[in-house]
């Protein structure tokens, strides 16, 4: 899955004693009811926030994830998070992805000799 947005707010990288790392990013959606979505960068992902700044328009590919944990009193409980994999550049004047992702160069024209 992908989102598209700009970003709202970029949080500092948070390191736990067991040597695990994260990052966090807001980022709104830009449709007709934008939603501000907090996403998850972890580990060696944390990197990839490293060079993105407040309004950058960026793709965002994520992952879903779910988790069951029982509290103390032995209730259920379910949460979600979105975790990023990966992130390309948008470029504001034509939407076009810049930096190390490559824009797709096919036309319909590319499609025209297909044998079906």
């Amino acid at each position: 899955m992908e989102i598209i947005g700009k970003i709202k707010k970029l949080f500092q990288i948070q390191k736990f004693d067991s040597g695990f790392k994260k990052r966090e990013v807001v980022i709104t959606t830009e449709e007709p009811y934008p939603q501000n979505l907090l996403i998850e960068f972890i580990q060696d992902k944390v990197d990839l926030l490293e060079n993105l700044r407040q309004n950058d328009k960026i793709k965002i590919y994520i992952n879903i994830r779910g988790r069951e944990w029982t509290n103390p009193e032995g209730k259920i409980k379910y949460f979600n998070s979105i975790q990023g994999w990966k992130i390309e550049e948008i470029s504001s004047n034509n939407n076009e992805i810049i930096g190390n992702s490559k824009k797709s160069s096919f036309s319909s024209d590319d499609f025209d000799d297909l044998p079906f």
